[in-house]
């Protein structure tokens, strides 16, 4: 009989009880308001009138009662559902390996695993968001390479044809790197494509950015990066930062949400100029990418700096040219 009403939402059981009791209408007449049976009227008046004060109060009274049976003879004891859980605990097994090894049935496990919790294993903690800024431009730059494969004509991102020649195959053209990076407080970003991530390649383009960030006023005084080896054993780029008086920062490993506005703007750099055109080869892409730079840099508008560019940023600075 519960399962016929369980149709009735709770907010409408509310409602009909509200109307008997409350506003003087008769069983009869809610019935064809809500357009349900008299007897369903009636059961929850019941409801409300056999609820305590609390489950009243609260509107527990409208809820459903769960339909598990009282008595469950063919259930398992706790014993078994003891012998399930240790089992799983100890080896972190599926029902199916806990099953075969203690003998019993795979849904049997299964059951007992829902029953105490154990179905699924929990999820570590994820660590809390820590949001930070820098107070000025130059406090800190993030430093990253992003890979992009180099084609002849347009790819299956973009078109959708995944077919390839032979000749295509044979061809291995190969990647080309993207290596970017962004100052913290202004997120004005400069990057350059380059055949490699080596040693030599990371150092020269280093200099390179140092130098445009100059030219925008900047004076860089931490460079932050991940735990690659072209950053980690660079000797070169080592000195080089030494001899600008830069603090090198490394993140701890495997955490790139700690390098999180060079890897966010690597994402918008595939978006909107590596996969947002359609271009001839990956020479056409590379062409492209001093364009929009520019137009990042300059003109498009970044949320978490009140809808203005990120050069906006670097021309209100005090003791900065406008």
């Amino acid at each position: 009989m519960q399962s016929k009403r369980r149709w009735l939402p709770r907010w409408q059981r509310v409602e009909l009880v509200e109307k008997c009791l409350f506003e003087g209408m008769t069983r009869r007449q809610a019935a064809q308001w809500r357009r349900v049976s008299v007897s369903t009227v009636q059961y929850w008046v019941e409801r409300y009138r056999s609820a305590s004060p609390a489950d009243r109060a609260s509107g527990a009274w409208a809820e459903d009662h769960p339909c598990t049976p009282h008595r469950q003879p063919t259930r398992c004891s706790e014993r078994v559902h003891d012998r399930v859980c240790v089992a799983r605990r100890r080896t972190g097994w599926g029902p199916r390996l806990i099953a075969s090894e203690l003998g019993m049935a795979h849904a049997t496990v299964w059951r007992c695993l829902r029953r105490r919790g154990l179905s699924r294993t929990p999820r570590a903690p994820r660590e809390q968001v820590r949001r930070f800024e820098w107070p000025c431009p130059g406090d800190l730059l993030q430093m990253d390479v992003k890979r992009f494969a180099r084609f002849s004509r347009p790819g299956h991102r973009v078109t959708g044809e995944r077919h390839m020649t032979g000749a295509e195959k044979r061809a291995r053209v190969g990647y080309e790197f993207a290596h970017s990076i962004i100052d913290d407080h202004s997120r004005l970003a400069y990057t350059e494509l380059h055949p490699d991530e080596q040693a030599p390649t990371v150092t020269a383009f280093l200099v390179r950015a140092l130098q445009f960030y100059e030219s925008h006023g900047i004076t860089p005084r931490r460079l932050q990066t991940d735990n690659h080896l072209s950053y980690k054993r660079n000797s070169s780029l080592r000195q080089l930062l030494e001899r600008r008086g830069i603090h090198h920062r490394f993140i701890p490993i495997r955490t790139p949400k700690r390098n999180g506005k060079i890897e966010r703007y690597q994402q918008t750099l595939a978006r909107e100029w590596g996969y947002g055109q359609r271009y001839r080869s990956s020479d056409a892409r590379a062409t492209a990418l001093p364009i929009w730079l520019k137009h990042y840099n300059s003109k498009r508008n970044h949320s978490e700096l009140g809808d203005r560019p990120p050069i906006s940023r670097v021309r209100n600075q005090p003791k900065q040219n406008s």
